[in-house]
């Protein structure tokens, strides 16, 4: 139940001259940044003494994911290796420090680890402490959807604490509403849900679907909140181009075998459905599917069902994607670009997929190394990550450096004279 990349990445790399790629003047706006993250601890004892007992070790603590909601700025630092603080924090946006300390969420105790594994042949039952998280997801009644592997020191000494679960909190009170343990048969060998999409009508907030990607054995588990059920999605679509499992990020050569990574979801349609566009990481090709495939546990796991998704087209070489997020407003697709150190857009009110609809709108080889996570918020402003990410896992992060930045933008100037955007009669 272990993935082996790239939550599990031992696979051979080399270390190449860095690849020069020409800064493109962006309209993101630097918001944060750190060379190594730090916690709001309640006093300088307590933090000496986690490092002491190494319960903190700095430069084993690399934030993944993020997300917005109102004041708050949500940042996960994944348990890949020991010394992890707290796996799910929050930056209050009203901090004007450009370096600000993690606040663990929703408290200290919550972030602590448990004592032990699972034992050999049970499965876990749902505990409220957070494992290690990776991505999580502010829904539209104002609800945090927390995706957590419950696998901690995934690089070093990997130990399963818990079953894959997510938990669900109340953004207004900070308390949690519900959990749900990924059901053990949706669980294979090689397994890892590190990404968590809610579809909800903030008239029916007891209607919501989660779609979690299985980015190891290549399907998607659908859960509905109203039954609290899930199923498991199966289709060619969510498999790997063996083509396109070649990275080179930050000087770094490597092969990543990951497969349907994200879902960027449309405003409804005209059958009160939404578009689900989705892709694999080893992949440059984009695909969609209604989500009144993915809703309808007959149909979605209907082994007949192959015509009920669709191939858009490629983006082009190199263009591998992990993270991807749909700004309604526009019908713009932002979608993270490792191989580019940037981000894309393509706008689906244009139809076409091709590499001509496509626009780089970021790219640095020095502040966009690794993007790893974005997201657009209530304001159409995009939001990024980048983290270094292969050269923490290969390498080693130089603390002297920045190596974490946070950006964020307006998508309708993001999208400003490009081919992204479209004009209004």
């Amino acid at each position: 139940m272990v993935h082996l990349s790239p939550c599990w990445p031992f696979l051979v790399y080399v270390v190449l001259p860095t690849l020069f790629i020409e800064a493109r003047n962006t309209k993101l706006e630097e918001v944060y940044h750190w060379n190594l993250v730090d916690y709001d601890y309640p006093d300088d004892t307590s933090r000496n003494n986690a490092i002491e007992s190494k319960n903190f070790i700095p430069e084993n603590n690399v934030p993944l994911g993020l997300d917005v909601w109102k004041d708050k700025l949500f940042v996960t630092v994944p348990r890949w290796k020991a010394g992890v603080s707290s796996t799910l924090n929050y930056i209050s946006l009203k901090d004007n420090n450009r370096s600000p300390k993690l606040v663990p969420y929703p408290d200290w105790n919550t972030n602590k680890l448990p004592a032990s594994k699972i034992e050999k042949g049970s499965y876990a039952k749902n505990t409220t402490h957070l494992i290690s998280v990776f991505r999580v997801r502010v829904d539209a009644c104002d609800r945090l959807w927390v995706m957590d592997t419950g696998l901690s020191d995934i690089l070093e000494e990997a130990q399963q604490l818990t079953g894959p679960q997510f938990h669900i909190y109340d953004l207004h009170t900070d308390t949690l509403i519900h959990s749900y343990v990924i059901n053990q048969s949706h669980v294979k060998e090689n397994s890892f849900f590190a990404n968590i999409i809610v579809d909800v009508d903030p008239n029916n907030c007891d209607g919501a679907f989660a779609y979690i990607p299985d980015v190891g054995s290549f399907s998607i588990v659908v859960y509905s909140l109203r039954d609290d059920e899930s199923w498991r999605v199966k289709h060619p679509y969510f498999h790997i181009d063996p083509l396109n499992v070649n990275f080179s990020v930050g000087g770094i050569n490597f092969q990543w075998t990951d497969g349907v990574f994200s879902l960027a979801l449309s405003a409804p349609q005209e059958d009160g459905f939404r578009t689900a566009y989705f892709h694999p990481f080893s992949s440059t090709n984009e695909f969609s599917v209604s989500t009144k495939i993915l809703q309808n546990k007959t149909l979605a796991t209907d082994p007949h069902n192959f015509e009920e998704f669709k191939l858009l087209g490629s983006r082009g070489p190199n263009t591998q994607a992990s993270a991807s997020f749909l700004d309604e407003p526009s019908g713009v697709v932002f979608y993270t670009q490792v191989n580019l150190d940037g981000v894309g857009c393509w706008n689906s009110k244009k139809k076409e997929y091709s590499p001509e609809y496509q626009h780089l709108v970021a790219s640095d080889n020095e502040t966009f190394i690794f993007p790893n996570d974005l997201k657009v918020d209530r304001e159409s402003n995009l939001w990024v990550l980048t983290d270094r990410l292969p050269i923490f896992m290969y390498k080693s992060l130089d603390p002297e450096s920045i190596n974490v930045y946070i950006f964020k933008g307006s998508v309708k100037e993001i999208i400003k004279d490009t081919i992204c955007e479209i004009r209004e009669n």
